[in-house]
């Protein structure tokens, strides 16, 4: 702030947090006459002074006390409320044990818009993709995996092979083993499809860009 010269002050009037634990948290909720504080979908049943975060779907606490109970896409937190400044040793575990909870959230953003891996399992996995308006993924093809796409909503530009067409909803297309693609969102409204890969290996260091439109494309080695 030294560095600027024009810099205005003004006053703060209301309550301040900083948040920093789930107890913090828990405190931004009120209370009801157990001291229970739920946000999302949560409910306490003869339970006392529990915290329940439950944004996706239905956490039910019954007969619980002092317990924080944090449900979220990516991985479930149960503690006793004097556990809370303690999660930082349970990141630790799970980066310890080589877990992707502890760096990667399910749903990943990417310059083009996100993706989120809703269901897996041996030799195949879905994820949910949103394309954001006038944005393309690059040209790419993979050596284990081929993959469909179904368009839920909005219009895709699809590149497969020497083909280009479009996809409108409820409609799909099927890429090949090795063959070439490109995913754009031409129209003004978020693309969003369902994609099933399907193959012996379905990491997501199996992609080899061709094109990019983000520089993502590493440059080649000299010899």
């Amino acid at each position: 702030m030294e560095h600027h010269q024009d810099v205005a002050v003004l006053p703060f009037v209301g309550q301040w947090s900083d948040v920093g634990s789930w107890n913090a948290v828990a405190e931004l909720t009120p209370a009801d006459g157990q001291g229970n504080r739920i946000t999302g979908q949560g409910h306490a049943l003869q339970a006392r002074n529990t915290y329940i975060h439950a944004p996706g779907r239905t956490v039910v606490a019954l007969g619980t006390q002092d317990l924080l109970i944090i449900d979220t896409p990516d991985a479930l937190l149960v503690a006793q409320r004097d556990h809370a400044e303690q999660v930082k040793d349970v990141v630790a575990h799970l980066e310890n044990a080589k877990l992707p909870q502890a760096t990667l959230h399910r749903r990943v953003a990417r310059p083009w818009g996100w993706y989120d891996s809703i269901d897996m399992g041996e030799r195949f996995q879905v994820k949910r993709i949103g394309v954001k308006p006038g944005a393309r993924l690059s040209l790419q093809k993979h050596h284990h995996r081929a993959e469909h796409w179904i368009v839920v909503q909005g219009t895709a530009e699809v590149t497969n092979g020497s083909k280009v067409f479009l996809l409108t909803e409820n409609q799909s297309t099927y890429i090949p083993i090795g063959e070439v693609h490109r995913l754009h969102n031409p129209g003004k409204l978020e693309l969003e499809m369902i994609e099933v890969q399907s193959g012996s290996y379905l990491g997501e260091d199996d992609i080899v860009r061709l094109e990019d439109t983000y520089g993502r494309i590493e440059p080649a080695r000299k010899a």
